[in-house]
């Protein structure tokens, strides 16, 4: 009589490298896959394996595999080692200390290591600083921009968002809380003292907390209060400029001397620019050279 039962398959992540996301903070985030994969993984590839284990003892998790160190310093080195796992059909796991590998953190090379031989990369997704500082900002959404950590160096840091000054998306930043008073003020001085910011620490933690405001005063704040923990800044992007008028007539006219027909010129320039149509033809022709 044969046995009813199942018999079990293999993983569904066997011959892949999976990048894991861990909790931010709040150890109840993580995924029951991740659990599963941190038991069942042939390897699992840890940016601190000394915070990978209090986190899989906090879960009541049996890492069963080999655990080894996956960091900045050594990613490009031993990412064909772990990829040679894989291709032997094996399951790789990385995880960093909190949130999603690659994201500011290693991953990134292995997965474009991965990528060149041709193996398997998936993704356990969850937990996220960059998202979640993004949906408790209170700022637009629907379109946005990660920038990671500004340089530390004053003058590359004002050279860094000097060019982003104009840049229309919400943006996203990472920031040391021993340096956090004196990036906002220097993302004052490049976006304007009233953009609009918000600065996410210890998210998902006891001691959550974001302020919201413009620019100078949460610097102002942060310089007063000496915020701890890790942190997020999210900016506002820059306010769309509207253009005038009179700033629109010189280009109708110049499209005019190149050959076109006014009425045209003025249908295209008015519509890019979100002026009306009447009033810039009647500028354009007030200001066309007598014949």
């Amino acid at each position: 009589m044969t046995d009813p039962s199942p018999v079990p398959g293999p993983a569904p992540e066997a011959g892949s490298l999976v990048l894991a996301a861990t909790p931010i903070g709040n150890t109840e985030d993580a995924s029951p896959r991740l659990i599963r994969l941190l038991s069942d993984a042939d390897v699992v590839a840890a940016e601190d394996t000394r915070r990978l284990h209090g986190l899989a003892g906090r879960l009541g998790v049996q890492v069963r595999g080999k655990v080894t160190s996956y960091h900045e310093h050594n990613e490009t080195a031993r990412a064909d080692e772990l990829l040679d796992v894989v291709a032997g059909g094996g399951t790789v796991v990385v995880v960093t200390d909190a949130g999603m590998p690659s994201v500011s953190d290693p991953g990134y090379r292995i997965v474009e290591r991965a990528i060149e031989r041709d193996l398997r990369v998936t993704a356990a997704p969850g937990p996220s600083a960059v998202l979640t500082a993004l949906a408790l900002s209170g700022l637009p959404t629907d379109r946005f921009t990660f920038e990671g950590f500004v340089p530390r160096k004053a003058g590359d840091r004002a050279r860094t968002l000097s060019a982003l000054a104009m840049e229309p998306r919400t943006m996203v930043f990472f920031e040391a809380p021993h340096r956090i008073a004196e990036t906002l003020s220097a993302m004052a001085s490049a976006f304007g003292e009233t953009r609009p910011a918000a600065v996410a620490r210890e998210l998902t933690k006891t001691y959550e907390e974001v302020l919201r405001g413009p620019l100078a005063e949460l610097a102002e704040r942060a310089a007063a209060a000496q915020l701890r923990g890790e942190i997020c800044v999210v900016v506002s992007g820059a306010p769309a400029v509207q253009a005038s008028v009179a700033d629109l007539v010189g280009e109708v006219l110049d499209r005019v001397t190149q050959g076109e027909r006014l009425k045209a010129a003025v249908a295209e320039v008015a519509e890019a620019a979100g002026v009306p149509k009447r009033d810039l033809y009647a500028a354009a022709l007030a200001a066309r050279p007598a014949r």
